[in-house]
This record gives structure tokens, sequence and C-alpha cells, in this order.
């Protein structure tokens, strides 16, 4: 059956297998012999395929950085390749990396718009459309960019897919006090703490309705939308 792919020059005649390679411990910078951690100095492509006699389906998550292929020089790797050349470099590492990952792992790849929408399209036939979970903006730049040729590029994406995403769950961060002490109650309302917001709400609950009177005397229905257990939002 014909699937949704990306294709480019080089995608099936260009393959590479990599032959399993072995790790060698460097004595001179080992930790101890319980240490779990490992630097791996070596070609990344073979430094991957090291591990999966070992960690194949065992990592909970991994982050990557790429080549961002945006012309830059680096002394130790070309960041201004072709772009069906640069897909042949990236797909052999994500095939690994998605055998790499346990069943209930997630991947964050670092990328910008130089390469982002095919590396998307790419992790989608890897990893599968139905387990991206969501493309996270990370901004790189506070201040616009005035010097900037056409528009100021101020935040670049981090790309996450989980293995199966039917059973991966993110791993939040517990509330701080300092989260928690912007709620308030200064009026005693019996539903607990809020905080003020906007009138706006994304999904509408009956439950959370109530009315309120502007200073003109027109009545607005606020829906409320529960963030916590314990707090709310309200104007």
């Amino acid at each position: 059956m014909n699937k949704l792919e990306l294709n480019w020059i080089g995608k099936y005649e260009n393959v590479i297998n990599p032959e399993p390679r072995i790790l060698v411990e460097n004595k001179e910078y080992s930790y101890g012999e319980n240490s779990k951690n490992m630097l791996i100095h070596g070609d990344n492509l073979l430094a991957l395929k090291s591990l999966e006699s070992e960690y194949s389906g065992k990592i909970k998550c991994i982050y990557i950085d790429p080549p961002y292929n945006t012309g830059s020089a680096f002394e130790h790797y070309d960041d201004n390749l072709e772009h069906s050349t640069w897909l042949n470099l990236m797909k052999p590492r994500l095939e690994i990396l998605k055998r790499l990952l346990a069943d209930d792992g997630s991947i964050w790849i670092s990328i910008d718009d130089d390469e982002g929408h095919y590396l998307k399209v790419l992790c989608d036939e890897i990893f599968g459309r139905t387990n991206f979970i969501n493309t996270v903006i990370w901004e790189k730049k506070y201040s616009p960019q005035n010097d900037a040729k056409w528009l100021s590029d101020n935040h670049d994406f981090i790309l996450v897919y989980a293995k199966n995403k039917q059973v991966w769950k993110p791993n939040l961060l517990p509330r701080t006090e300092e989260m928690n002490s912007r709620y308030k109650n200064p009026d005693n309302d019996p539903r607990g703490v809020w905080k003020s917001s906007d009138l706006s709400v994304r999904t509408y609950t009956a439950s959370c309705d109530y009315p309120i009177t502007t200073p003109t005397g027109k009545i607005i229905n606020y829906n409320v939308p529960y963030k916590v257990d314990t707090t709310r939002k309200r104007d």
C-alpha cells in the first residue's frame, strides 16, 4: 500500500548500514566501575550503532542538536550541504534513535527554518505521524534582529516525537510556592483561590459559567477554565 513520504535524490541508492561497533573504555577518563554515564568520542552514527546491542528499546529521553545546514562554517562538520545530502545523513541516524527509544520514550530535536519542514516530514515517516507530540518554540533572541535582510528570526524549533504516543506521558514539574502565590481569594469565594485573567476561554463548560456586570451595566457571561484542582481563574 502506498504511503505519503518525502523523497529525495539518493534516498534509496545511498543507504548507509554501519557495522556494529564495540565501545572501548578509556580508563584515564573513567569515573569508576559503577558509573553508568558515557561520553563517546567519534562519529555519531558509529556511536549510535555501538549503543544498539545494549540499549535498544531502553532509552526514555533523547535530545539531539543536528547541524542546521545554514551554510555556516564549523571545524568538525560541514553545515552547507545540499538538501538531499543532509537528509541522507539524518535518515540512518534517526532510524537508529527510534530503535533505541523505550516504548514510553520520546525524542526532542532542535532545528530551524532551513531544514525544519523537511525534517518534520522525515520524522513523520520514521516515527509515525500519529506519534508527533508538538513543535516547541525556543526563543533564541529577545531583541529583534535590526540588521536582518528580510525578517528577524527570533526563535528556533524543537520537534517532539514519542515512540508510542498512547503510552508516553510528559514528566511535568511540580507546582512551586511562587506559582501558587499568584492565586488569591480576597472575596472568600467558596470555590477556592483564583487569579485575574481575560474573558476568553477555549472550551466552554456550563458549570464554570457565571455573569459579570461591567461598569457600563452590561452583563457578560464569563466561563472559567480550571487549570489545577485547587485553583481557578476569574476576573
